[in-house]
């Protein structure tokens, strides 16, 4: 409890007291600690330098305290304890709202990553779904390619053996033709040699018969000369 005399203690109106007396640093004991709120802890190290200052009695333990200074500084610090107190408490508050706040945010930093992961693991599942179809089709385009190339091969090769064939017929025919047309002309050279040949015996014939008649009058000459 504060003690009844309170003259010498007078709190103004931000919380403070207006004291007379001094510290031995020359600081007025019950002064604001820092502009109208009272540092606790410092006023207690004030009651403390109070102590520590004051005269001691020799050979004894004990210390000749001025009262007046004494209380005067306790009833500052319990004049300041309440507010304290409310500081104290709103500090506490504060904590737990920053640490509610940062709760939330990493709950917040967590959830997005957690989305985010689930994003990346869904575009990584279209990646492999997408990577899966692409070899997919790149097989079926390879297979696709070796049945054309086959059934190219298989063509050409099929047009170069019917080409072969077909080479084959012509070039046969070509000798059967070669052979028709040599016998053909065999056949007209002989028949046009007999019809020569038929030609130059009449001529011969012809030939030997006028040459018998030239011959006949001179061997019946002759004849006549030798009867004569």
């Amino acid at each position: 409890m504060l003690r009844q005399n309170n003259t010498r203690i007078e709190p103004d109106s931000n919380g403070t007291s207006n004291s007379s007396e001094s510290s031995p640093n020359g600081t007025a004991y019950g002064a604001p600690a820092r502009n109208g709120n009272v540092d606790i802890q410092r006023e207690l190290n004030r009651i403390e330098e109070i102590i520590l200052d004051s005269l001691h009695i020799p050979l004894t333990r004990r210390t000749l305290v001025d009262e007046e200074q004494l209380l005067d500084q306790l009833d500052l610090v319990r004049l300041n304890l309440p507010a304290a107190f409310v500081e104290a408490e709103e500090i506490v508050l504060q904590k737990e709202e920053i640490l509610r706040q940062a709760e939330q945010y990493a709950e917040q930093i967590i959830a997005a990553a957690e989305q985010r992961a689930d994003q990346i693991l869904s575009e990584m599942d279209i990646v492999r779904q997408a990577e899966m179809e692409a070899q997919q089709i790149r097989q079926q385009v390879q297979e696709e390619c070796r049945a054309i190339q086959e059934q190219t091969l298989a063509e050409i090769e099929r047009m170069r053996l019917q080409g072969q064939q077909e080479l084959l017929q012509i070039r046969a025919r070509a000798l059967e033709e070669a052979e028709d047309i040599q016998n053909g002309a065999d056949d007209y050279a002989d028949r046009v040699l007999g019809s020569i040949e038929q030609q130059l015996s009449d001529m011969l014939r012809v030939i030997r018969n006028g040459r018998q008649t030239l011959q006949e009058p001179t061997r019946e000459s002759g004849t006549s000369q030798k009867k004569s």
